[in-house]
């Protein structure tokens, strides 16, 4: 299976609040996401392994093993596709958002609504810790931002129709929902790149880069203070 068989296939986060949560938005912590490379792989792989059974469904559109898991992780391409991670305080990845380019004849769905040459499909799975707190739509919105930002005018979706979370997403968003056999695609226009979504996206992954650089010292701190004789580490 390859990074484009697999990546789409919706989404993991699937409690009763999820993006939607009545949760007032001043209680959540803020959300920092940050683009990743392949030097993320064991991370996402980690990730991907913590889903359960039914999460894998909504996130791929079948219940992959762990060696297709593993595939999927291994055949992710970071020079076409961009892929968005969301880390606790412990550098463990809270969610993950895949979003991968493709031609516009490979969509038929979609490739009427677009004159350009590529379409995104995005994809996005929550571990269940974090589900409820906005991450899943915080990555999406991060997504589209890119699209903007290299041309991209379309935004697509797939999953399954019972992925209530991913259909709020899709709603919150504007996006036009066809739903089919128990799936469902979903596609959003987004408007052409400006200097304020240059200046939005450059300033959001600033931040995810200080963030990420302060938990990574933070976690080196507290393991060579965990090594000094008589101090427990946590």
């Amino acid at each position: 299976m390859t990074a484009t068989e697999a990546k789409g296939r919706g989404n993991s986060e699937t409690t009763a609040g999820g993006a939607g949560s009545g949760q007032s938005k001043t209680s959540r912590p803020i959300i920092f996401v940050k683009e990743l490379s392949r030097r993320a792989r064991k991370r996402l792989l980690r990730h991907f392994l913590a889903l359960t059974s039914g999460d894998r469904l909504l996130r791929f559109g079948s219940a992959l093993s762990d060696d297709l898991v593993s595939r999927y992780v291994d055949n992710i391409d970071f020079s076409r596709d961009t892929v968005f991670g969301v880390y606790d305080r412990k550098l463990r990845l809270l969610g993950v958002g895949h979003l991968a380019f493709a031609p516009r004849e490979t969509r038929p769905s979609v490739s009427a609504s677009t004159s350009k040459e590529r379409v995104a499909e995005f994809g996005v799975s929550v571990a269940a810790s974090a589900r409820g707190m906005g991450v899943g739509s915080r990555l999406f919105e991060r997504a589209a931002i890119r699209c903007r930002n290299v041309d991209i005018d379309t935004l697509y979706m797939h999953c399954l129709s019972s992925n209530k979370v991913m259909m709020h997403i899709a709603k919150k968003a504007g996006m036009a929902i066809h739903r089919d056999y128990g799936e469902a695609d979903a596609y959003l226009k987004l408007p052409p790149a400006n200097p304020a979504s240059m200046l939005q996206e450059a300033v959001q992954e600033q931040a995810a880069m200080l963030d990420y650089t302060f938990k990574a010292n933070l976690r080196a701190a507290l393991k060579w203070l965990g090594n000094l004789p008589g101090i427990k580490r946590d």
